[in-house]
C-alpha cells in the first residue's frame, strides 16, 4: 500500500483510541461507598435496576431456585446479617448505602460457583453450598460477593470492555489485517482478565473485614480456598488467562488480611 493509505488509515486509528479515551475517562464517577474515583457505565440506581431485571433470567439459567425455603431463608439470614453490619458502618462514615441486596441459592447442583449481579443480586449455587461446613465459610463466599457489589465490578468491567475494544478497533483499523486484530483483541482480554484477578482480591479482603465485624471466624476463607482448590472450582490453570487468581495465591492475601483485620 502507499503512503498515503497508510497515513490514512493511521490517522483514522488515532482518532478512534482518542474517541476510546475519551468516552472511557468521560464515565468517571466516585463510588459512595469508598470514595473512590471510577470509570463505570451505570449509576448505582441503574445498577440496581439491572441486576433485578437480570435476576430471573440469571437464576433459570442455573436450573432456577432452590426449592427448600428454610434452606433460601438461612443464606438471605446471614447475607442480611453481613449486609447490616456493613450498613452500620457505612453510616458511622456519613454515608447511605445505595444498592438493594438480596440472597438466592440456585438449584444447580453439578456448578461450583457463587456471584453477583450488579446492584446487590447475589447468588451461591447448591453445588457450592453443598461443599460448605459451616457458617463462617458462607460468610466468606457471601462476604466476597457483597464486596463485587460495593467496588462495583461489574460496572467497572462494562466500562473497561468498551474501552480496550475500542483500541483493539483502532490498532486494527492501522493494521488493516486480520492477524493483527487478533493480536489487538488477545491483548484487550489479557487486560480485562487482570482487571478481574485485581477485583477478587479486593472482593476477598472486603469479604474478611465484615467476617470479623459480624462475628466470623475469617479463617474459614482458607477452608473455601481449599475446598475450591479440591473440587476444580479454582482449579490450578495459567492463571496469566484466569480471571480468578489460583486458590494458592488467594490463601497467600487472605492470611494478610486476617492479620489485618482479624481479632
Amino acid at each position: 500500500m502507499n503512503n498515503s493509505g497508510i497515513k490514512v488509515r493511521l490517522v483514522i486509528g488515532l482518532i478512534m483510541a482518542f474517541m476510546a479515551v475519551l468516552s472511557y475517562y468521560g464515565k468517571t464517577q466516585e463510588n459512595p461507598l469508598t470514595g473512590e474515583k471510577q470509570q463505570v457505565n451505570l449509576t448505582p440506581e441503574q445498577e440496581v435496576a439491572m441486576g433485578l431485571q437480570a435476576a430471573p433470567q440469571m437464576a433459570e439459567e442455573f436450573g432456577g431456585l432452590y426449592p427448600d425455603k428454610q434452606v433460601q431463608d438461612q443464606v438471605k439470614t446471614l447475607g442480611n446479617k453481613l449486609i447490616t453490619i456493613f450498613n452500620q458502618d457505612v453510616k458511622s462514615r456519613g454515608m447511605g448505602n445505595p444498592f438493594s441486596f438480596d440472597f438466592h441459592v440456585l438449584a444447580d447442583s453439578k456448578t461450583i460457583n457463587a456471584f453477583a449481579l450488579p446492584g446487590g443480586q447475589i447468588f451461591i449455587t447448591a453445588a457450592l453450598l453443598g461443599k460448605l461446613k459451616s457458617s463462617d465459610q458462607l460468610a466468606g463466599v457471601i462476604g466476597h460477593e457483597i464486596g463485587h457489589v460495593v467496588f462495583r465490578h461489574s460496572s467497572e468491567q462494562m466500562a473497561q470492555t468498551e474501552f480496550y475494544q475500542g483500541l483493539a478497533g483502532a490498532a486494527t483499523a492501522v493494521a488493516g489485517d486480520m492477524g493483527a486484530s487478533q493480536i489487538a483483541n488477545y491483548v484487550a482480554q489479557a487486560k480485562l482478565m487482570k482487571f478481574g484477578r485485581n477485583d477478587e482480591l479486593e472482593s476477598d479482603e472486603f469479604g474478611i473485614k465484615y467476617m470479623v465485624m459480624a462475628g466470623y471466624d475469617p479463617n474459614a476463607m482458607i477452608e473455601v480456598m481449599e475446598i475450591l482448590a479440591e473440587s476444580g472450582g479454582g482449579s490450578e490453570r495459567d492463571e496469566f488467562m484466569s480471571t480468578h487468581p489460583s486458590p494458592a495465591n488467594r490463601i497467600i492475601k487472605i492470611k494478610e488480611h486476617i492479620a489485618k483485620y482479624g481479632k
